[in-house]
C-alpha cells in the first residue's frame, strides 16, 4: 500500500461554493420526462399528482438545487402554449428527437409543480431558435405576473391563482448548432433583443443566462463578453461532453470498456479543467469582478445507447466509471467556484448520465446519485485550499482528484476520487491538528459495477473507517473509488 500526503489549510478560504454546481437537467428526450418523471395520475405507479413519487423522494435525498427545462434542443422548438389548459384539448407536438409525438400532458404548470414538490428551483430554456420575442415575453407574464392581464387570467383559467417565481432565465439553448446555427454575432444580437423584453414583474428578479460556447470554442465566449457583457447577462453558459473515443460516431459502449479505454474516458473528462480555465481568463478580461457566472449547464458520459434501445433516445447505462468522472468533474467545479456558478449534469432520468433509471414501477439509482448524494455537503460552503501529493494512474490522468470545503459550524468537507485501477493509498491528511472527531463515506466496487435493475443496489455509499488521534488523520482509499470525509 502507498502512503500519500493531503494538505489543507482551513484559514485560506477562496469562493463559495454555489449549492447550484449540484444542478440537473432534463430534456423532452427519450424516456426522461414521460415515463421517467411523469406517469400521469392514473398510472399504477405510485405517484404524487401524476409525478413518480420514488423520483421526487429521489431528488429529495439530493437537496436538487436546480432543474433545467424543457431542452436542450428541445426548448427550440418549444411553443410554451401548446402545453398548458385542459390536457385532453392540448395541442401534440413531434419531438425531433425520434420524431415521436407527445401529447404535451407535460408543460409549464407541471414542471412548476413537480420543482415545488422536490423543493428546487426551476430554470426554463427560452426558445429562441423559432420562438418570437412575443412569446417570450407572454411566458414570463404568464408566470410571474401577479395583476390582471390576459396571461394572467388565462393563467387562472388554467387553475393557478397566484404567479410562480422564477429566477433561472435561459436565453436560447446551443444557438451555435441546434438553436439556430448562429454566429456568435448574430446570437448576441438576438439575445440582447430578447433580454430585454424580459419583464421583471410582481418582485421576481431574473438570472439570466445568455447562451455559451460549445466546449473549446473560445472565439464564441470572447464575443458574447464584448458584445454582452456583465451589464446585461448574469450567466453565459458552456457545453462539454466526456466521449471516452472522442469519436462521435463510435462513441464506446457504457458497460463493456478496457483500462485502456477507462483511462481515455477520464483523460477526456479532466478537459474540463482547461475548459474552466481557459474560459474563465477570457471572462476575466471583461468581468474582472466575476458578475457573471460560467453556467456548465450540460455535461457528462455520452456513450453509444444500449443495445436494443432506440439509438435517438441516449439511453445508457452507469458504471463505477461514471462515479469516477461525477466526482472528478465537481471537484473542478468546485475549484473553481469564483467562477463556476452553476452546472447542471446531463440529464435527470433514463437520459446519457442519468442519476436515476427508470422501468415500471421500479427506479433505480446510479452510481453518479451516490456520488451527487455524497458531494452535497460542500453546497453554501466555502472552498479551502488543499493539496494532494499526487502520480499519473496512467498517462494524462493523476490517481487522485479532490477538493475541500468549511461550511458554517467550522467542519471541514473534503472529497477524492482515487482514479487508479490497481493501486490502495493511505491518504494522511495534515492541516486539520484541531479536528476532534472524523467521519467517513466512500463508493468503491470494480470499475464495471453498476446499478441495473436486477441488482439495483449493488453499488452503495458505505461507512469508511477514518482515523483521528491526536491531531493526525487518515484513510484509506481502494482502487477505483469515491470518498468524503468530514472533520469536526
Amino acid at each position: 500500500m502507498k502512503n500519500v500526503k493531503l494538505t489543507l489549510n482551513p484559514r485560506d478560504r477562496k469562493s463559495k461554493i454555489n449549492k447550484e454546481i449540484y444542478s440537473n437537467f432534463s430534456e423532452h428526450l427519450g424516456r426522461c420526462i414521460y415515463d421517467g418523471i411523469y406517469v400521469g395520475e392514473n398510472s399504477d405507479i405510485p405517484n404524487i399528482e401524476g409525478y413518480r413519487k420514488d423520483v421526487v423522494e429521489a431528488f429529495r435525498q439530493l437537496k436538487l438545487p436546480v432543474l433545467r427545462w424543457p431542452g436542450g434542443c428541445f426548448a427550440d422548438e418549444y411553443h410554451w402554449k401548446d402545453g398548458v389548459g385542459d390536457k385532453s384539448q392540448r395541442k401534440g407536438v413531434v419531438n425531433n428527437w425520434g420524431h415521436v409525438s407527445e401529447d404535451n400532458s407535460f408543460g409549464t404548470h407541471e414542471f412548476l409543480r413537480f420543482c415545488e414538490l422536490v423543493g428546487c428551483q426551476p430554470y426554463i430554456s427560452a426558445n429562441v431558435g423559432s420562438g418570437t420575442v412575443r412569446e417570450l415575453m407572454e411566458w414570463i407574464e404568464y408566470i410571474t405576473f401577479d395583476g390582471t392581464s390576459p396571461m394572467t387570467e388565462l393563467r387562472r383559467k388554467n387553475g393557478r391563482q397566484n404567479a410562480w417565481k422564477l429566477k433561472y432565465l435561459g436565453i436560447g439553448n446551443e444557438s451555435w448548432g441546434c438553436g439556430g446555427n448562429m454566429t456568435p454575432e448574430y446570437y448576441c444580437d438576438n439575445y440582447k433583443r430578447y433580454a430585454t423584453f424580459c419583464r421583471e414583474y410582481s418582485g421576481n428578479s431574473f438570472y439570466k443566462i445568455a447562451c455559451g460556447p460549445n466546449a473549446d470554442d473560445y472565439n464564441w465566449t470572447e464575443v458574447c463578453m464584448k458584445k454582452i457583457g456583465p451589464w446585461q447577462m448574469n450567466g453565459l453558459s458552456m457545453h462539454y461532453y466526456t466521449v471516452p473515443t472522442c469519436n462521435w460516431d463510435h462513441k464506446g459502449s457504457s458497460t463493456e470498456f478496457d483500462s485502456d479505454e477507462y483511462y481515455s474516458t477520464l483523460r477526456c473528462t479532466l478537459r474540463m479543467e482547461e475548459l474552466v480555465t481557459r474560459h474563465s481568463a477570457i471572462m476575466d478580461r471583461y468581468d474582472p469582478q466575476h458578475r457573471v457566472g460560467l453556467v456548465v449547464d450540460e455535461w457528462g458520459c455520452w456513450y453509444d445507447v444500449e443495445p436494443g434501445t432506440d439509438p435517438s433516445f441516449l439511453y445508457q447505462l452507469n458504471t463505477m466509471r461514471d462515479a469516477i468522472v461525477a466526482a472528478i468533474n465537481l471537484n473542478i467545479f468546485n475549484s473553481h467556484s469564483d467562477r463556476v456558478y452553476m452546472a447542471n449534469i446531463a440529464q435527470a432520468v433514463n437520459v446519457l448520465q442519468s442519476v436515476l433509471l427508470t422501468e415500471g414501477a421500479v427506479t433505480v439509482k446510479t452510481p453518479t446519485f451516490h456520488v451527487f448524494d455524497m458531494f452535497k455537503e460542500h453546497m453554501e460552503n466555502t472552498l479551502i485550499y488543499s493539496h494532494i501529493e499526487n502520480e499519473q494512474a496512467a498517462e494524462g490522468v493523476p490517481t487522485f482528484s479532490q477538493s475541500a470545503s468549511v461550511n458554517d459550524r467550522g467542519e471541514i468537507v473534503v472529497t477524492l476520487a482515487n482514479c487508479s485501477l490497481e493501486n490502495e493509498y493511505t491518504v494522511n491528511i495534515t492541516g486539520a491538528e484541531n479536528a476532534a472527531k472524523a467521519s467517513g463515506c466512500i463508493l468503491t466496487g470494480e470499475v464495471h459495477a453498476k446499478n441495473d435493475f436486477d441488482t439495483p443496489d449493488n453499488v452503495h455509499n458505505a461507512s469508511l473507517e477514518v482515523k483521528c488521534e491526536n491531531g493526525e488523520v487518515s484513510a484509506t482509499l481502494p482502487p477505483c473509488s469515491v470518498v468524503r470525509i468530514i472533520l469536526g
